[in-house]
């Protein structure tokens, strides 16, 4: 487990443990996600990853230099930084991820891993780093096969961060087979308009004063509810 006592301060906290509290274990709990998309290869055992496109659909981009889409961005409020595809992609999991430092765990140099060429993994899910398209936080403390890293409440923020993603992203802790705590991908394939959509959103928060990353209330019931349906659709 982690320190948690720089979040207890944080607007809302004593309210949260009453509402997560007072929430069934079902709406918050790691209950297996269906309807993923497509895998090509390899198994759950892990392996080497020898597909042209990652799990999630993107293109595996074998180079680490901007050449192939790849760029190194900063976790802005934050001493993180970490390689993603460039674009939509970059803007939606660097919005999940300054949410996560901001409300889960202050992130520093080191603690998130972005773009890789190895092409080794554990589990099909982490092949979406090969394409840029997915972000795993302090693996070491949420190492992938690991559940029960995150506090309800922790959990809570995370079903917010996905209802407010709109399904665009899927998070590691629902995989059924390996779950990874840290772990945020997009979930859409390239050109879809809910990605776009999203990322103009983002955008529009970080250029707003008062919205966005930072400035977030994920415990209000309207948002506890959005969260829970979020959840329920991802599991359909």
């Amino acid at each position: 487990m982690n320190d948690h006592s720089e979040n207890l301060g944080r607007r809302g906290f004593l309210t949260a443990v009453g509402l997560v509290g007072a929430t069934s274990a079902l709406s918050l709990g790691f209950a297996p996600a269906a309807g993923a998309s497509p895998r090509t290869a390899p198994g759950d055992g892990g392996g080497h990853w020898s597909a042209g496109r990652s799990a999630n659909g993107w293109p595996v981009k074998d180079a680490s230099g901007g050449s192939d889409g790849i760029a190194v961005h900063r976790v802005e409020g934050s001493n993180a930084s970490v390689a993603l595809l460039a674009g939509d992609v970059a803007t939606v999991l660097l919005h999940v991820t300054r949410r996560f430092h901001y409300e889960i765990r202050t992130l520093g140099a080191g603690d998130v891993h972005g773009h890789t060429t190895d092409r080794s993994v554990r589990a099909d899910q982490e092949s979406n780093h090969l394409s840029g398209t997915a972000v795993a936080i302090c693996p070491d403390l949420y190492p992938a096969g690991a559940r029960g890293g995150l506090f309800p409440h922790e959990v809570a923020v995370v079903r917010d961060i996905l209802a407010e993603c709109r399904a665009v992203v899927r998070w590691g802790g629902d995989d059924p087979h390996v779950p990874k705590e840290g772990h945020f991908q997009i979930d859409v394939p390239p050109g879809d308009a809910g990605l776009r959509k999203l990322a103009d959103t983002v955008e529009r928060w970080n250029r707003t004063p008062g919205e966005g990353a930072g400035a977030v209330d994920a415990f209000t019931p309207s948002r506890l509810r959005a969260a829970k349906a979020m959840r329920a659709r991802q599991r359909a």
